[in-house]
């Protein structure tokens, strides 16, 4: 495998987020295969964009719209991730140990997110379906605020776990080898906020465990599990655990909640058809 590494502080100065995304552009226009982008200070829309099969390894902590209309690239972030994580994600896949804040895959379309960590509020909003691609996003730990509002498609799950103990040395920046299983534990209290689904009308929220009926948004509602839900969840829930050094048997420890639309047209009512 061709392998690049981009120096994003170099000299010790940060390196121009368009400059650093210029380099990894042409690193991947000349065949390289593996991108690995060390000491990255905050710099914004690493992989705007790209459509190359190339896997690009972040070290550090990525700043906004990190893959934002990418398509190609798998990603791995080895710390955390700012705003707007996968905005418009088209396709690959992103990973990231550490935390992602709000609005994580806002309007995704395809690809894959697993967070280790926790996130902030209005985790994909707007994220749809369409045809063969069916986005998910995967947080390991807590989220904020309307999470899954205004969905038309794709999967949101959240599972509650606390990472904070498994993290071995107290390294921060880290990867699969450095979570310790056994040290993994169960968040206390509520692991999403209010207003969870709102105007949700396409797609499904698996929540880990049990949740409060209030904590539900407007015209979202809580159904039964069933064999198709199964089917969706299982992948999701075996890749996260191969990221994340994270036992399936202490994921499937409990049972999840399933948040789906009170219906495909919830607005339906809102809006005045009468002809003008």
């Amino acid at each position: 495998m061709r392998k690049i590494i981009i120096d994003a502080f170099p000299d010790g100065k940060v390196m121009n987020y368009r400059e650093l995304n210029e380099r990894i552009r042409e690193a991947a226009r000349k065949g390289f295969e593996e991108i690995e982008v060390k000491n990255v200070r905050g710099q914004r829309f690493i992989g705007a964009g790209m459509k190359e099969k190339v896997k690009i390894r972040v070290y550090g902590d990525a700043g906004l719209n990190l893959g934002v209309f990418s398509e190609g690239p798998d990603y791995v972030v080895h710390g955390c991730s700012e705003y707007l994580l996968g905005n418009t994600l088209n396709g690959g896949e992103i990973a990231v140990y550490g935390d992602s804040w709000d609005i994580t895959g806002m309007g995704a379309r395809g690809g894959r997110i697993f967070v280790m960590g926790d996130g902030g509020s209005r985790v994909g909003i707007h994220m749809k379906s369409f045809k063969e691609k069916h986005p998910a996003i995967v947080y390991g730990g807590t989220v904020k605020q309307y999470c899954g509002e205004y969905m038309a498609g794709g999967t949101i799950v959240v599972l509650g776990l606390d990472y904070r103990e498994a993290i071995m040395n107290g390294k921060r920046l880290i990867s699969k080898g450095k979570i310790d299983p056994e040290k993994i534990r169960e968040h206390k209290g509520n692991i999403v906020q209010s207003d969870l689904g709102a105007g949700i009308h396409g797609g499904r929220i698996y929540v880990r465990g049990n949740i409060r009926d209030e904590l539900l948004g407007v015209y979202a509602v809580k159904g039964e599990l069933c064999e198709e839900d199964e089917k969706e969840l299982t992948p999701l829930l075996v890749r996260y655990s191969e990221l994340f050094n994270t036992p399936i048997e202490l994921i499937m420890e409990k049972e999840f909640t399933k948040i789906q639309p009170i219906s495909s047209r919830p607005f339906e009512k809102v809006y005045d058809a009468t002809p003008i």
